[in-house]
């Protein structure tokens, strides 16, 4: 499974607006200037964002788009399945219907496991916690893995 720019590009624009928890609504042009993300791409998936209700909008001259919960309440795994799908690397893990072999399937058990480490990683870690990542300015290889 591959986590496609439209995931990382998600994440990021998230994390930009976690770090603004509670300040004032933040237009698309100051997420993509800011995390380095093609605005037209970006307005995209926001809109995808606000669609799972991971984000909400305000219009007018003060609008602009916020987290719809505090970064602590909203986990990573939840922006990629927004933006990406289901976070399983095969089909017959989320609809076990979808193959004649998965009673006798000995290979569905290593993607079930695969698929149960992935969810449980990605709904480990809160955007607030990347927030504090980002803060104390931690490098990938400083960074502690689950």
């Amino acid at each position: 499974m591959r986590i496609s720019t439209k995931g990382r590009y998600g994440i990021r624009a998230c994390l930009e607006l976690a770090g603004r928890y509670g300040e004032k609504a933040i237009h698309v042009s100051q997420i993509a200037k800011s995390r380095g993300i093609p605005e037209k791409y970006l307005a995209q998936l926001i809109h995808i964002l606000k669609k799972a209700d991971l984000v909400k909008s305000s219009r007018g001259a003060r609008g602009g788009y916020v987290l719809s919960r505090p970064p602590a309440d909203i986990n990573v795994g939840e922006v990629v399945e927004a933006l990406e799908g289901p976070l399983t690397p095969v089909e017959c893990v989320e609809k076990p219907g979808s193959c004649e072999r998965v009673p006798v399937c000995a290979t569905r058990v290593l993607w079930c496991r695969v698929s149960d480490s992935i969810k449980k990683t990605l709904t480990s870690i809160t955007l607030e916690d990347l927030v504090r990542i980002e803060k104390e300015g931690k490098k990938p290889d400083q960074m502690y893995y689950i």
